[in-house]
């Protein structure tokens, strides 16, 4: 049996190289298109991250208050209202304060709350912040 033969018989013919060059090519064009459309739509239309926030510290201020310090970033003009917590040894929540924040000239602002706790609190952060609807 000759090679042609055998080639024919397990197909490895030109036709079948050249089908399957084409089907690799136009797979990787439908990869290409795919990854395109969503990086498009992930940068055109999904919201930015427009409110950041980070605790920074706390301290007692007395056995049943905390202070908790942190850092606010939003758009200038935004009002703001965030959810402030302090939580015992255990992690569990002691304390919790909502506290509404006018709209700001500035996008940055480092700021205190102090928390009433209904236990001795150990450590307070930022749980979240959004902007109120109106």
């Amino acid at each position: 049996m000759s090679a042609s033969d055998l080639n024919e018989r397990y197909g490895r013919t030109a036709n079948r190289r050249r089908r399957n060059l084409i089907f690799a090519v136009a797979f990787g064009g439908a990869i290409v298109v795919v990854f395109a459309a969503w990086a498009i739509w992930v940068g055109l239309f999904q919201p930015t991250a427009s409110i950041e926030f980070d605790s920074t510290g706390q301290s007692r201020v007395a056995s049943n208050q905390l202070r908790v310090t942190w850092q606010l970033s939003v758009d200038p003009g935004k009002r703001t209202a965030c959810a402030i917590q302090a939580l015992d040894k255990n992690f569990g929540v002691v304390g919790w304060k909502i506290v509404s924040l006018p709209a700001s000239t500035i996008r940055s602002r480092a700021l205190a709350t102090v928390v009433r706790t209904a236990q001795p609190a150990v450590y307070g952060n930022v749980y979240q912040c959004w902007s109120p609807a109106g």
